[in-house]
């Protein structure tokens, strides 16, 4: 019996996957539990066109990706904080820093989540950062550190 997944199932399929599978685990398992619909061509239509919209609307966020990724690419963000001897920092310059100083300087917001320091910044000098902003799309941002 063909079945559309609901919801995802270990060892069957993921969400939206039509799938054979015996008749008596569809009667007696995935139907009554509301894990799987029978697969019936308006179902299926359905199941088409929302495959299709989703599409479209990954295209479309990816596209963004990549229009911020082009004004992030090369971008100099200056962080100004204390500093002890030999250009030593109290504490570190992280993600969060930052994506407050990106949004402060050039009016862009983005999610501390998205930014990846390779290495805690304990010294002042320049430093990249990565932007992953999309899983197909990163951009590269010249961090400098300044004293305060």
């Amino acid at each position: 019996m063909k079945v559309i997944l609901l919801k995802d199932i270990p060892g069957q399929g993921r969400k939206g996957d039509v799938i054979n599978v015996a008749e008596g685990y569809a009667r007696n398992y995935l139907l009554p539990r509301g894990l799987a619909g029978e697969a019936s061509q308006g179902k299926l239509k359905e199941l088409a066109g929302r495959r299709q919209a989703e599409l479209l609307k990954e295209e479309k966020i990816e596209q963004s990706a990549r229009e911020l990724a082009g004004r992030l690419n090369g971008l100099t963000v200056t962080v100004r904080t204390k500093t002890g001897e030999a250009g030593r920092l109290f504490g570190s310059v992280n993600n969060k820093d930052v994506a407050d100083a990106l949004a402060e300087q050039h009016k862009i917001t983005l999610d501390k989540k998205k930014l990846m320091v390779r290495e805690p910044i304990k010294q002042l000098g320049t430093y990249p950062v990565t932007a992953k902003l999309h899983p197909a799309v990163q951009a590269e941002i010249i961090v400098e550190v300044v004293e305060l």
